[in-house]
């Protein structure tokens, strides 16, 4: 290889090495529960397949969601997910959720503080922001 190229591919090689790592969606699978230190009594691993759930009484803990490839589920919620958008630190997701005997669509936006924390934004209502954290079940 004559040197001239060989130098340009080293630096073709470090340019993309340094690019940020903002081409790749944030990593929201896992239990996110609004207290980190309650997350041990909001989520349980349960079943034969040990699989993350709610806790009885999670609600007494505070307020969480499952995040699944595919799937939101809360406490009384399993939502397919319909859309995702990935725009700087905010995250905008449409679900379709079965709550009991109704169906609705649902738009969430969530905020990325790190990679363990997130703020459930509602546009149009001051203060009423719920943050969420990743629990290491």
């Amino acid at each position: 290889m004559k040197p001239h190229r060989r130098l340009g591919t080293v630096v073709v090689a470090s340019m993309i090495l340094a690019l940020p790592d903002c081409a790749h969606a944030f990593e929201l699978t896992g239990a996110w529960a609004s207290d980190a230190a309650q997350c041990g009594k909001v989520f349980a691993r349960k079943g034969r397949a040990n699989q993350v759930a709610f806790t009885n009484f999670s609600g007494v803990y505070g307020k969480g969601f499952i995040v699944e490839p595919d799937r939101l589920r809360g406490k009384f919620e399993n939502c397919l997910i319909k859309s995702r958008k990935d725009a700087d630190q905010i995250i905008n997701i449409v679900v379709s959720c079965a709550s009991g005997i109704m169906l609705s669509n649902v738009q969430f936006f969530l905020k990325t503080v790190d990679d363990d924390t997130v703020v459930r934004q509602f546009p149009g209502v001051e203060g009423m922001d719920v943050t969420y954290h990743r629990c290491k079940i």
